[in-house]
């Protein structure tokens, strides 16, 4: 069930330590706001130095309040920090939200000290925000201890940026976007991101929980803890590409960024990821919107689906074109639509409208504004339809009387039909299978646009902010993207040798194939190996993480004399201390790929799959999953590729056994998510031919 936070964000009483009538103290913002419900529960003002702040009396400390107080803010400098928690605990603080900054953030010492007091915390049974955050709120229970004011709604928004979220408050306004908490995270000493997503999860007034951070913590647990939210979870995250191995020995390392990691570990959770407080804003507009007075039509009536085949409507072939393009681009689907459909849009268009999809009034909106309604009726109602983009002129009417200068009588009477038509719309909404329905419009502030605002219809000024919004809330995961965050296996043993053939051993004791090989360090052992199965062979120089670009690989060595002048150049050339001869592997018609799991410090085991062998640092062709990826999901990564039609044969090649490739793409990523000691575990490259999957070289390496 997680952490109760009960004493976080209902507190019986609240104190304000370092509250203060000067202005530019964050004590003063704070006190302010705590006294904007002062019937709801006690608050007190603690100020050392006594007498009044905000006009109330103040205690001289907690103690003299002389009754216990449930959370405690403190925002005194540094050095009476200790004292005030102590202090807090000793009177029964049952939570503490700590404003006061310079612990962890300001080097190991901070550190030292920030860790001793959570522990003080911890056991005395309470909970710790902070330190170096900048206070809560809880709409619900009317909880004011931040320094703005955040309007009531059903985000939560958890930020390690105060700016940010300001930020994202004030574009939310023009959404009707409201939020029902806010938490500063500050350094997470104690309650954590995991702790906040999962007690926002179980808060009955959220709706949707909105999250800035930096610093994940256990960037799996947050993860898991999104999957299982059961409502939506949007990620703004800073930093997302920089290299997460600098230093990284194998291709996977090397390929591997933050932003791939925090990009796969959305993906699997289910979590919006979002590049800016604007989208974040677009995507929070469509997944979080206001209800209307007669109840939710928008998103809070469950108005999501996994279908992404949308219907795009305008009133001007120019909207409807750019506005396709948008949905395609947002990964929504803008397939021409069937023939009962079209014939049930004829029914009520006229004759020049175009019905195939986009779908054109081609200017019957200005004959007949309620054509508007009957065209999104008729999209809602047909079953090849799972969502509809209405772009373009609808608002114009009713935004000013002569609409565009058409005329001040006529523009009077189409605004009158454009009100009813969007009437309508909300009508037809609440009676029919809810399916998504967002607008652009050119004039998204006009009377007919917030009727449909107001009903939980998100409408947007920009056709881009309209798609994102859209593909949001199609939610669109698929059935294998559903399984949500794969559990960690068993730790297993350490790997004791970590060369190339006891990376072998490790991976094929769990099912992965290889040809045959023997290691050997002389021309006896390599004639002996070579006597133990047929040619071709392969020659291996062992103890190169880069064999190929070291020269230290030769291929299709026809027989045993051919393998020996091999080996002689090599170690002449290389002086390798070991060897490995190998059969050769049949190469026809096959494709080489690469699998590996590379050890990210916040999201543990992440596994990459994409196009392999010598150029597959070059070609990038790569997907990324959290690890271990079961097969079902690791095929869908494989067909997700760029090259994934080379999977299915070209040019007359047979189609590749992907099925083989993904069950031992499962068997790897198992392997590396027990063995936390290994970094980076690669096979590269894996061939996948018509008749299975063979690994033809691994390697891994320890932390």
């Amino acid at each position: 069930m997680g952490r109760d936070l009960t004493a976080l964000f209902d507190p019986r009483s609240v104190a304000v330590v370092g509250a203060s009538d000067d202005p530019a103290k964050y004590g003063h913002a704070v006190a302010a706001q705590a006294l904007r419900a002062p019937d709801r529960r006690p608050v007190h003002l603690v100020n050392r130095r006594g007498g009044t702040v905000l006009g109330r009396t103040a205690a001289t400390s907690l103690t003299a309040v002389g009754e216990p107080v449930d959370l405690v803010v403190i925002s005194v400098p540094g050095a009476g920090f200790e004292a005030a928690v102590d202090e807090a605990l000793a009177c029964g603080a049952k939570a503490v939200v700590a404003i006061t900054a310079g612990f962890a953030e300001a080097g190991p010492a901070g550190l030292a000290r920030q860790r001793a007091v959570a522990a003080r915390v911890r056991a005395a049974g309470a909970v710790l925000v902070g330190p170096n955050c900048l206070g809560i709120a809880d709409n619900t229970t009317e909880l004011y201890l931040a320094s703005d004011r955040f309007a009531p709604g059903g985000v939560a928004l958890l930020s390690q940026s105060g700016n940010l979220a300001l930020e994202l408050q004030l574009r939310g306004e023009a959404h009707g976007l409201g939020f029902s908490r806010f938490v500063s995270l500050g350094n997470q000493a104690d309650v954590t991101l995991v702790d906040l997503v999962e007690d926002c999860a179980r808060h009955e007034a959220t709706s949707a929980i909105a999250v800035y951070a930096e610093d994940f913590g256990d960037g799996r647990a947050f993860a898991a803890a999104a999957a299982a939210a059961g409502k939506p979870v949007v990620l703004l995250t800073a930093g997302r590409g920089t290299a997460s191995a600098r230093s990284a020995q194998s291709h996977t390392g090397a390929l591997t960024t933050s932003a791939d990691v925090v990009a796969a570990a959305c993906r699997d959770a289910g979590v919006e990821l979002v590049r800016t407080p604007r989208e974040m804003t677009v995507v929070l507009a469509g997944l979080a919107g206001p209800a209307g007075p007669a109840g939710p039509v928008g998103p809070d009536a469950g108005v999501r689906t996994r279908g992404r085949r949308t219907a795009v409507f305008t009133d001007g072939g120019g909207h409807g074109a750019v506005a396709a393009d948008a949905a395609e681009d947002a990964g929504l689907e803008v397939p021409e639509l069937g023939g009962p459909t079209q014939d049930r849009l004829r029914s009520v268009l006229w004759e020049q409208s175009s019905v195939a999809n986009p779908v054109d009034l081609a200017g019957m909106g200005e004959q007949r504004p309620l054509s508007y309604a009957d065209t999104v009726g008729a999209l809602l109602d047909a079953d090849e339809v799972d969502a509809v983009l209405m772009t373009g002129y609808f608002g114009g009417y009713a935004a000013s009387e002569g609409g565009l200068g058409r005329g001040p009588a006529g523009g009077s009477v189409l605004a009158e039909g454009e009100a009813r038509a969007a009437k309508e719309i909300v009508a037809h909404l609440a009676s029919a299978v809810p399916k998504p329905l967002v607008v652009q419009s050119m004039y998204p502030g006009s009377p007919s646009c917030r009727v449909l605002a107001e009903a939980g219809v998100p409408v947007f000024a920009a056709t881009e902010d309209a798609a994102r919004a859209l593909a949001a809330m199609t939610g669109r995961r698929s059935p294998v993207d559903a399984t949500g965050v794969p559990p960690l296996p068993s730790p297993a043993p350490p790997l004791s040798d970590p060369g190339y053939h006891g990376v072998r051993a490790l991976l094929s004791a769990a099912g992965v194939p290889f040809p045959a090989a023997r290691e050997i360090t002389d021309e006896a052992g390599l004639l002996a190996a070579a006597a133990e199965f047929d040619g071709p062979y392969v020659l291996k120089a062992l103890h190169l993480l880069h064999k190929s670009d070291a020269g230290g690989v030769a291929l299709r060595l026809a027989d045993r004399d051919a393998l020996l002048a091999a080996y002689r150049e090599m170690h002449a050339r290389l002086g390798a201390p070991a060897y490995s001869v190998e059969a050769m592997a049949d190469l026809t018609d096959g494709i080489e790929l690469i699998v590996g799991v590379n050890q990210d410090p916040r999201f543990g085991p992440i596994a990459l799959v994409g196009l392999g062998g010598v150029l597959t640092e070059s070609l990038r062709d790569v997907a990324f999953a959290l690890a271990p990826v079961p097969a079902r999901r690791a095929e869908a990564l494989l067909r997700g590729l760029r090259s994934a039609a080379l999977l299915d044969g070209v040019r007359s090649r047979p189609a590749l056994d992907v099925a083989a490739a993904a069950a031992v793409v499962e068997r790897i990523t198992t392997v590396a998510a027990a063995h936390p000691e290994i970094a980076e575990l690669e096979v590269n490259p894996l061939l996948v031919r018509p008749d299975g999957a063979l690994a033809l070289d691994a390697r891994a390496v320890l932390r």
